[in-house]
């Protein structure tokens, strides 16, 4: 009994530690592919046709949102709480693609009446349609499958293939500023042929039968995914919504300047994501087993990665200039102030992640976490509003540094009003 219950825990293990490697290639090469193209990229395009791919991108983001509609979390759970009944797999996932097939078709309508309507959109109209590619890729892209049945070894595999044809495309077919609409395409090309190649997988290796499954599952699908899509709405507000109001009050150059610069910053911040993402699981278990020793670890966390954080940060910044003629060329001049201001995002999001992912989500307190992105969207607004029609691309990055402080404001103010780290 003894033996058979350490060989569980081992093969628990096994699988564990195989899916977080799994996660971690896969993260580290959606990090990687796009960084290998992006200094070639933003030189061929120029800061005009650049600003233009971003613009249409944060636009099409809405409806990315709208189509995944929280399931890479509600459905992920699903899915691995009843895996190993093939008949409750198939109701779950044809539910799901049900869901977002017709989520995406009310997203299209709607897409396409703003774009014909709109005139700056309407004079784009082709770059803004084949951008949309991306949200099919999002239908038919079943992260959530595999990540539920602990099998992402196949779905990075698949990935990592197409990235590699992607970045090979890129270089091979991309030579001037007009060859924009190919770039666009072969975005979107990329990531439906990663779906169906993976959806194509999954019916020939799991058996799974798709049909029409009854209303109350589809209704339930929908009640169980509600709360993380609104979540992912709000965290939306002060993400992608940057670029687009940046977008509506100043020219796709002055965004190609903002959004090539923020690319730098978000490389810089993927020195961190992959830490506080393998810590997330391990602090989970540890707060159930002892919260003195879970306190004690993130302390220990926060002081290591604190110290590595400031001393990165400030070096980027004393060679700000540098960095960005080196990463971007003499075109984006105008990114420098840009990058100047943003590059303490990844230090002030690295203070955020600690205090309400790894804290107050670990300890329950998700409606108070989701309270304050929720007012952090609705500052961030209000914030863009004011700033960027006077500002432009530097308003942007100022909104988006006060929206990040007050978050991890609310977030330390919390935690210290429950004297958390007091233990």
């Amino acid at each position: 009994m003894a033996l058979n219950r350490l060989k569980k825990i081992s093969d628990e293990n096994k699988v564990l530690i195989q899916n977080f490697s799994s996660l971690s290639i896969l993260q580290f090469s959606n990090y990687l592919f796009p960084l290998i193209a992006f200094p070639y990229l933003v030189r061929v395009l120029g800061p005009e046709k650049f600003g233009l791919v971003n613009f249409a991108a944060a636009f099409v983001g809405y409806f990315t949102v709208l189509v995944d509609y929280g399931f890479n979390l509600s459905a992920t759970q699903e899915i691995s709480v009843h895996r190993n009944e093939s008949g409750k797999i198939d109701e779950i996932f044809s539910g799901v693609m049900i869901v977002k097939s017709s989520l995406f078709l009310v997203g299209f309508i709607i897409f396409s009446l703003l774009v014909l309507s709109i005139p700056k959109f309407s004079v784009d109209a082709p770059v803004y349609f084949l951008s949309f590619l991306a949200v099919s890729g999002s239908v038919v892209f079943p992260t959530w499958f595999f990540q539920g049945m602990e099998k992402m070894k196949y779905i990075t595999v698949i990935t990592i293939g197409v990235k590699i044809l992607w970045v090979v495309s890129v270089f091979l077919l991309i030579k001037s500023p007009s060859h924009i609409l190919l770039y666009v395409l072969l975005n979107g090309i990329s990531l439906i042929l990663t779906g169906l190649i993976a959806l194509l997988f999954i019916f020939r290796k799991f058996g799974i039968k798709m049909y029409f499954p009854p209303l109350t599952v589809i209704k339930r699908l929908l009640v169980e995914g509600w709360y993380v899509f609104v979540s992912t709405a709000s965290i939306t507000l002060y993400t992608s919504t940057n670029i687009f109001i940046l977008g509506l009050f100043a020219g796709n150059e002055i965004v190609g300047y903002f959004a090539a610069a923020d690319k730098i910053r978000i490389a810089v911040q993927g020195l961190f994501q992959n830490a506080s993402q393998a810590i997330f699981p391990y602090l989970s278990k540890l707060f159930v087993e002892s919260k003195e020793k879970a306190i004690s670890f993130v302390k220990k966390y926060l002081k290591l990665s604190l110290s590595f954080a400031i001393v990165v940060t400030f070096v980027l910044f004393a060679f700000s200039g540098e960095i960005v003629l080196l990463i971007l060329g003499e075109k984006y001049m105008q990114s420098i102030n840009v990058f100047r201001i943003i590059i303490f995002l990844p230090l002030i999001i690295l203070l955020s992640n600690v205090y309400g992912i790894q804290i107050m989500l670990n300890l329950g307190y998700k409606k108070e976490f989701f309270r304050i992105i929720f007012l952090a969207g609705i500052i961030n607004l209000i914030l863009s509003f004011i700033l960027v029609p006077v500002y432009f691309e530097t308003g942007t990055a100022v909104a988006v540094l006060i929206t990040e402080i007050f978050v991890t404001a609310g977030m330390y103010g919390f935690v210290r009003k429950k004297k958390i780290l007091e233990l």
